[in-house]
């Protein structure tokens, strides 16, 4: 059984939203045909995802084109970051620099990057229990990296960071092993 674990495109930034209610960016969208048009797709037979509403939308389209039931598992959730809600970019990123390279400590009030990953291995874990075939795992890029470094059986560090949004890598089920680390949606198309 193949788990993709997919994180949603480009979203529409919208500093006045909370950040799990923002929607999927016109780029977003058109990435997401990418996705949409990957050969494994007609193989899914369930499609899990966060309750955020990128994510939703992202797996709403993936389990139509796969005709595959779609459930929503509230801890596949991003990294809680409510302790500082929107972060212009370049103050974002030096915070999730921290995020990663210092996992025991909550920076500026950001859930423990080692707390996020325990809950996002577990989600995962649920999903992989329940499924009976080819499983699409819809989620974030930080709890996705953090699971990443889980599989590779490395420590959290930001290297292993997806390269952008609205990418995914592959393991198996039975022996968790990764097949392939972070691919773009719009990259080679990846018949493994």
């Amino acid at each position: 059984m193949r788990v993709f674990f997919i994180t949603h495109p480009e979203v529409a930034v919208r500093p006045d939203v909370p950040v799990p209610q923002w929607a999927l960016s016109p780029a977003g969208r058109a990435r997401l045909e990418h996705l949409l048009a990957q050969p494994w797709v007609p193989a899914l037979t369930s499609v899990v995802s966060s309750a955020e509403r990128k994510a939703v939308e992202t797996a709403e389209s993936l389990a139509a084109r796969a005709a595959a039931p779609r459930t929503v598992d509230e801890a596949l959730h991003e990294n809680d970051r409510s302790g500082t809600g929107y972060l212009p970019p370049a103050e974002f990123e030096a915070v999730a620099d921290q995020f990663f390279a210092r996992p025991r400590e909550s920076i500026r009030g950001w859930e423990r990057a080692v707390d996020a990953q325990r809950r996002i291995v577990a989600a995962a874990e649920r999903a992989v229990s329940r499924a009976t075939g080819d499983l699409a795992i819809v989620s974030h890029g930080g709890v996705g990296t953090l699971l990443l470094c889980h599989l590779l059986g490395v420590p959290i560090d930001r290297r292993h960071d997806q390269p952008g949004q609205g990418s995914y890598f592959r393991f198996d089920a039975d022996s968790r092993r990764v097949v392939h680390g972070w691919r773009r949606l719009d990259g080679p198309t990846a018949t493994s």
